[in-house]
């Protein structure tokens, strides 16, 4: 018998400001906020869906398709690999990157995915329910603080 190792699910995120330098957050079914992104596409056999070619292009693709808003991916934020466990049993890698918008008079929609988007500034977004590994990654892309990933253990928490 051959064996098969368990694949991580990886989820890539960004932290996206408007404007007027609010952070863009969406409510998942957990009735938690998080940052916009998702799962990387690995095509379909008939290559009519075509293979993410990267993490950015994936994240990119993803907050348009969530936001409406067209985004430029990169840098990787410090410290903003870490692992989370959205339920018991279910671990996520979730991996973070700053973005540019390239469209930030637009103003953003929320998809069908999510059940409400919000756009928050660095004073407001310690108060929200959310990971402490999102709150730390939006912290670094706002220039509020530094933490170095052996800081954070492994739910993404000082």
């Amino acid at each position: 018998m051959t064996y098969t190792p368990p694949l991580w699910p990886v989820s890539v995120k960004g932290v996206a400001l408007d404007a007027r330098d609010r952070v863009l957050l969406l409510r998942n079914a957990r009735d938690e906020w998080e940052l916009p992104g998702g799962r990387l596409e690995i095509g379909s056999p008939d290559g009519a869906q075509q293979p993410d070619g990267s993490l950015e292009a994936a994240l990119e693709r993803e907050i348009q398709e969530e936001t409406g808003w067209d985004v430029k991916a990169g840098p990787l934020i410090e410290g903003g690999a870490w692992i989370y466990q959205p339920i018991p049993g279910r671990r996520v890698l979730i991996v973070t990157y700053g973005c540019t918008v390239l469209t930030p008079d637009r103003l953003p929609v929320v998809s069908h995915e999510h059940k409400q988007l919000g756009m928050f500034t660095a004073d407001e977004v310690p108060e929200l329910i959310m990971p402490d590994g999102y709150k730390q990654t939006i912290a670094i892309w706002f220039g509020r603080g530094h933490v170095a990933p052996t800081d954070l253990d492994h739910n993404g928490r000082m």
